[in-house]
């Protein structure tokens, strides 16, 4: 029998989503159907995955100091200037290519997370059926994502081009200014809410939505309707939801650190190649894909994944 909204749980997924790692990868353990399954992995995680390098230049203390580093600022900025003539095309040529791979990599995503959701929820290790099969639903999919991701870039850009405004401000005075910093700071928190929004939109858009326009065949502004009429009526129940999603992160952080560390960090040179990183971590994949998928069915069968599309034979269920 189906829970009622009364008896949602962040806590009875857990379970549940092992077991669904422990039937989708070891009853029984199946090397080309790991593989496969870990291919759809990778797809899905698409543009996710990657680091940046961090550069600690060390500190710079006094008025000698920033006339130091203002100098290099304006050397640098004339020789921009000077050299216009070919560093324009050069930077536009690169952003084109930039946005073509990120287009790119967004579409192919879109169609990834789809492949993978049905792998997970139907225990299957297909990948032409699902490509062909959600078609539809991935380019919408990839749509929504693409004027998210644009509007993103249009908000914050203004708000990084005032910020380095503000920045050259301080450097053209030589000393810092509390005007100034309080500037910087709020643009800053700024920037931090847009991240934080688009992450839970991201989040929601994933964990929710995607598996919706599986189960019911729809796109993803209707699949996104349904979700927001659903969170109207729970949205302290989704706000527990991230929350525990946030200690299972933690949680999962915690086990592949000390892994990596047991093995003097030759885990993490493998998990840093491409694909094969995925595939190693699959079973953490698995869950982080079933978890959600479990949480949502607990709302109705209308919500269930697991359970055959409309118009599909029963024999489709897997349990």
């Amino acid at each position: 029998m189906m829970p009622t909204p009364d008896h949602i749980s962040v806590a009875l997924p857990v379970g549940q989503a092992i077991e669904r790692v422990k039937r989708v990868l070891f009853q029984p353990f199946d090397l080309a159907k790991w593989l496969t399954i870990g291919f759809c992995a990778w797809l899905a995680q698409l543009g996710e995955a990657g680091s940046s390098p961090h550069f600690n230049l060390g500190p710079r203390h006094g008025r000698g100091g920033m006339d130091d580093f203002r100098h290099t600022i304006e050397h640098a900025w004339n020789w921009v200037v000077q050299n216009l003539y070919w560093i324009l095309p050069l930077a536009a040529f690169l952003l084109l290519i930039g946005l073509a791979l990120w287009v790119l990599i967004l579409w192919l995503s879109s169609r990834g997370r789809f492949m993978f959701l049905h792998c997970v929820a139907l225990d299957k290790a297909e990948v032409a059926v699902p490509w062909r099969k959600f078609a539809r639903a991935a380019n919408s999919l990839f749509w929504f994502r693409l004027l998210v991701g644009l509007g993103s870039m249009l908000v914050s850009l203004p708000l990084v081009v005032v910020m380095a405004l503000a920045a050259w401000r301080m450097i053209e005075r030589g000393q810092p200014a509390v005007a100034g910093i309080l500037e910087l700071v709020g643009l800053g928190l700024l920037l931090l809410l847009l991240a934080f929004v688009c992450w839970v939109i991201g989040r929601l858009t994933s964990d929710f939505v995607v598996p919706i326009m599986f189960r019911r065949g729809i796109r993803c502004w209707r699949a996104w309707g349904v979700l927001l009429g659903l969170l109207a009526g729970n949205l302290g129940r989704f706000i527990l939801y991230f929350l525990f999603r946030i200690v299972l992160a933690l949680a999962i952080a915690t086990v592949v650190i000390t892994a990596v560390l047991a093995t003097c960090c030759i885990l993490g040179c493998f998990l840093a190649i491409p694909f094969l990183g995925t595939v190693l971590l699959l079973p953490i994949l698995v869950f982080q894909r079933a978890y959600p998928l479990h949480y949502l069915a607990q709302y109705g069968p209308e919500y269930d994944a697991f359970l055959p599309a409309p118009g599909e034979p029963s024999s489709a269920l897997v349990r």
